[in-house]
């Protein structure tokens, strides 16, 4: 008789890792609940609840209701140095970082997953939206990462930066549902997580506002926040002679440089390392006959460069560039060489429908050429490729 294999599930305490015990459950798998505890300084909680512990309670009750083990793993520490430090690290630096990817990549399914390979796991699941699929190529096994069945619930895009060594331990038991089917089978289960709302916010910090957040290490700084008008020379620049394909995609991929004199000073602000590229919130400047929308930052001049609508010229751009150490293929079969190009959709943010794009592989890194300009691309932020529905690659936007 076959020995049972062995998964060891990431219960959240929410409805999606609650349903993924349970199918793994019918399919036959032993199953174990771990839930990570990441993040307890109570000097950044915003409110008196804790979160976390309602969460690790009701992460509890779903594995006694199930009848598999549970216990509760302190990741706190790791969670600090690899995300929490990284993060304001990046802010520091004018960038926006996206914690939650690096949560997959650095917690879920590396610390986690230790973890869990420690007590014997086969697989190590999570609540994912999204597919794994296997190919044999050349004798051998190739994973894939396949988009989640319900395009409103897709999070592929956070699991952009796994490696095959992750994926061949990964498992995705609702990625073939949608989410209104996973409530319904939590209800008929009696799951007492059926009707939770989903967490919003960062993967760890349960409910903290980020700029709180950020406040606590990053001092306010007071700065100005400059207006730059929509028909500003820098925008209507004829296109140079290029010698060479490269020098034509650095430019396309070049983000326009500001000085304060580019514009008209509108307001002030706390701090610039608080705000992100495309940002409409927490500007607090009126009269301006369209919303103000954050086209650039500048931390070390602690200046906001912002501009009206959300088709000012300033927010758009046509490439951007991944230097070599922050390029990812999920896909190590399908890296492009020097000089080769792959025509992809892409995506840089999460929940944004797929765009047509080309990657350009030159010496240094990556460049990815979109068809249509791009609003806010973010340096920090991930850009994630695909062909098909099948993510194949990802890298830091520099």
């Amino acid at each position: 008789m076959n020995k049972k294999k062995r998964v060891i599930v990431g219960l959240s305490g929410g409805v999606d890792s609650s349903v993924t015990a349970y199918l793994l459950k019918e399919q036959g798998y032993e199953v174990i609940g771990l839930f990570m505890k990441n993040w307890h300084d109570d000097s950044v909680t915003i409110s008196n609840e804790c979160p976390w512990l309602e969460d690790s309670n009701d992460a509890m009750l779903v594995a006694d209701r199930l009848g598999i083990p549970f216990q509760t793993v302190d990741l706190s520490e790791q969670y600090k140095e690899r995300i929490v430090d990284y993060m304001f690290n990046e802010y520091e630096k004018g960038r926006t970082p996206n914690p939650d990817v690096l949560c997959n990549r650095e917690i879920k399914f590396d610390v986690f997953m230790k973890i869990a390979l420690d007590l014997g796991a086969d697989y190590v699941a999570t609540g994912h939206y999204c597919r794994k699929g296997t190919i044999t190529k050349d004798g051998e096994e190739v994973y894939q990462l396949l988009a989640g069945v319900d395009d409103n619930k897709d999070q592929s895009y956070f699991l952009c930066q796994l490696s095959q060594a992750q994926l061949a331990k990964a498992l995705f038991p609702i990625g073939e549902l949608t989410k209104p089917e996973v409530r319904q089978i939590a209800a008929e289960q009696n799951l007492i997580t059926a009707d939770k709302k989903d967490s919003q916010g960062l993967c760890f910090i349960g409910k903290v506002r980020l700029p709180d957040f950020l406040q606590q290490q990053l001092k306010p700084k007071e700065g100005v926040i400059v207006e730059v008008a929509n028909n500003h020379d820098k925008y209507n620049k004829e296109l140079p002679e290029f010698n060479s394909k490269e020098e034509e995609l650095k430019y396309l991929s070049e983000k326009v440089s500001y000085q304060q004199v580019d514009g008209k000073v509108v307001g002030k602000h706390q701090g610039a390392h608080f705000f992100t590229k495309g940002q409409r919130k927490g500007l607090a400047v009126g009269g301006t006959a369209e919303p103000l929308f954050v086209i650039e930052t500048d931390v070390n001049e602690n200046v906001i460069y912002t501009g009206q609508g959300k088709s000012h010229p300033g927010l758009y751009r046509s490439a951007l560039f991944i230097t070599n150490e922050e390029l990812h293929w999920v896909r190590e079969d399908l890296s492009l060489s020097l000089d080769e190009t792959m025509d992809v959709m892409a995506r840089i943010r999460y929940r944004q429908p797929l765009q047509k794009a080309k990657l350009h592989k030159v010496d240094n890194g990556l460049y990815v050429v979109f068809e249509q300009p791009q609003s806010a691309i973010t340096e920090g932020q991930f850009v994630a490729w695909y062909i098909k529905d099948e993510l194949v690659g990802s890298g830091v936007i520099s």
